[in-house]
């Protein structure tokens, strides 16, 4: 399956936790609902405008620009105060990723995830309210994510968990200390823009299944949406034990 590059955009994942006096289970599932939406109206959008033919018309340059605009965007979000109010995941795989690291709590872990899955759909149709049928059109296709030449599933999956396994790792260093805490927004942002500007031309960079939800629904293309939901969920497990194990030996 060959990949036009405006099917190649991802949101990466999006940390900090619920702080100690944690709003509702209701509140923080309506902000991550909200940012979620958000950001996939903004990926979808950044798609349109930088792949279709009547806009920049793609290019290696459009994926710096993609992954530029995307990492700053996730920092904005996770510091907003609906981000600071659910955690600001904007991720399924960085939830489960929170919880196998002992800082989430696993009962909560099922209603954000779908809150994620739901702010996708939103986000996506928004997009194609806003911007019309060039939305639903190749080479944007509501922005879903698909392989490269030469990428098939096992490539594609070992990619997205490989990812996730590197994220819970970062995420269990940084959320040791105080100053990690503060430097995880902006450590998002970047890991973000490295995987939309490496990745994206290879295996589609999604590292979300949120990502992916929406557009691939939209779109009908779901085909593939176990590789882009069940890689990122697996290396945020495995991420989350090779974590607890260098924790245990540094003991």
């Amino acid at each position: 399956m060959t990949l036009t590059p405006a099917r190649t955009l991802h949101p990466a994942p999006a940390p900090p936790l619920p702080p100690a006096s944690s709003p509702g289970l209701l509140r923080r599932v309506s902000c991550e609902f909200g940012l979620t939406a958000l950001l996939l109206l903004a990926v979808v959008s950044g798609v349109r405008w930088l792949f279709a033919p009547d806009g920049y018309g793609g290019g290696g340059t459009a994926f710096a620009v993609l992954g530029a605009g995307v990492g700053a965007l996730l920092a904005v979000l996770m510091l907003s105060v609906p981000g600071r109010c659910s955690g600001g995941h904007l991720n399924p795989a960085v939830t489960v990723a929170l919880w196998r690291l002992g800082v989430f709590p696993g009962r909560e872990v099922a209603a954000y995830a779908v809150a994620q899955l739901g702010g996708s759909v939103v986000g996506t149709w928004l997009a194609g309210l806003v911007w019309g049928p060039v939305v639903a059109r190749p080479p944007v296709s509501h922005a879903v994510v698909r392989p490269g030449a030469g990428w098939g599933e096992g490539a594609v999956a070992a990619a997205e968990a490989g990812v996730l396994a590197g994220s819970a790792l970062l995420l269990a260093g940084l959320l040791a200390r105080p100053v990690g805490r503060r430097l995880l927004p902006y450590a998002v942002g970047v890991v973000t823009a490295l995987v939309i500007a490496v990745l994206g031309p290879l295996s589609g960079g999604s590292a979300n299944p949120a990502r992916q939800f929406g557009p691939a629904l939209l779109s009908g293309e779901v085909g593939r949406l176990w590789v882009y939901g069940g890689g990122p969920v697996l290396g945020a497990v495995v991420g989350a034990g090779l974590a607890g194990l260098v924790r245990r030996r540094w003991r």
